[in-house]
């Protein structure tokens, strides 16, 4: 007895050309697309003065690493602030506040105080910050 093969039948297109389409033009869409959202209007970041002293007068607000905090020296927990600075900007209409928070501090820590002194009527805010490497 004799098996007979089935007929090949005609060849279908390789899907391997169009892996190679989808992957072009997704490369090409990932390179001509934007990945950040943009203000509708200019931005121009703050820059960081450097060399110049630290001015004199005011409070000063230290934040470490983990989160602790001192008012001028002294340890203070983040519910007392906006009290002792009250109490200061009374004694002191034009007070000036210096914050001075530690590299690895969360933002977290450090918004919510500018945010207070702003609601106090603080009129200027220092943010203390050590020049990068490629800075004199």
């Amino acid at each position: 007895m004799k098996l007979k093969r089935p007929a090949r039948g005609p060849m279908g297109e390789p899907i391997t050309a169009l892996i190679d389409v989808v992957f072009f033009l997704l490369v090409f869409f990932m390179l001509i697309g934007r990945l950040d959202a943009t203000a509708p209007f200019e931005v121009s970041p703050p820059l960081a003065r450097h060399g110049q002293d630290l001015p004199a007068g005011g409070a000063t607000l230290s934040v470490s690493a983990t989160g602790d905090f001192a008012l001028d020296g002294t340890p203070i927990e983040a519910e007392a602030i906006e009290a002792a600075l009250r109490l200061q900007r009374a004694q002191s209409p034009d007070l000036r506040l210096r914050i001075n928070a530690h590299q690895e501090a969360e933002l977290r820590r450090v918004l919510p105080i500018v945010a207070t002194a702003e609601a106090l009527g603080i009129g200027e805010i220092v943010m203390i910050v050590t020049p990068g490497d490629g800075q004199p």
